[in-house]
């Protein structure tokens, strides 16, 4: 990975997040709520944070959280929302490209819910959540949540995606190439969502979630 482009990356993410007050909805990832019930508060790894939603929703949870994104501007703009809830100090804002500049450390919840960095093949998405992997302190918990397909309006614009698959939960499993001994997997499935078109029309979506616990060290 270059500085050009991790710096294109930054710089395309920017454009998106400054066009818009609001890129995503404010609420927490459904299934980062579902599946954190009952797990007891430790130190948090936020993988592409963007706006701060989940990561200002772990800090009410009494979560101390490390949130990473790419964008200056959707950082900025998670930091005012940690603001407002008045959380700001349970989190820590960084700016990383997570192709080239892993977050050192453990993590008793290591998060990465809807990662795909712009503009490159799968091999940098696994690379990421092998990385992610390998932060998860022994007890704690990977949480990854991703799409299964396009979207009912995008089926017709591949083209604008170029070589953007979107693995099973067990294609997700199988690439991070886990030792079976260390880890316990709690939730490898399919499910559906409703999420709103581009004119505010529900939809139906199917996602999945994997959830897995690491019970030994490596």
């Amino acid at each position: 990975m270059t500085e050009e482009q991790t710096r294109e990356d930054r710089e395309a993410w920017n454009e998106r997040y400054a066009g818009s007050t609001r890129v995503w909805s404010g609420q927490p990832n459904t299934e980062l709520v579902a599946q954190l019930a009952g797990l007891t508060p430790g130190r948090a790894l936020d993988l592409g944070c963007g706006e701060g939603a989940d990561a200002v929703w772990l800090a009410r949870s009494g979560w101390k959280v490390i949130a990473v994104d790419v964008s200056d501007v959707a950082l900025e703009r998670a930091a005012g929302h940690a603001a407002d809830a008045g959380v700001a100090d349970a989190v820590t804002w960084q700016r990383r490209d997570l192709v080239a500049d892993f977050p050192p450390g453990e993590y008793d919840l290591v998060s990465a819910q809807f990662l795909y960095p712009r503009d490159r093949d799968n091999a940098a998405r696994e690379g990421i959540l092998r990385s992610a992997a390998r932060a998860v302190a022994p007890g704690g918990v990977l949480l990854i949540e991703s799409h299964s397909g396009f979207p009912e309006w995008e089926k017709d614009q591949h083209h604008a995606h170029a070589g953007m698959v979107f693995p099973s939960p067990q294609e997700v499993l199988d690439s991070l190439l886990l030792e079976p001994v260390e880890w316990e997997v709690l939730v490898c499935a399919e499910h559906d969502r409703v999420q709103n078109d581009p004119d505010g029309n529900p939809t139906r979506r199917i996602d999945s979630t994997l959830k897995l616990r690491r019970v030994a060290a490596p």
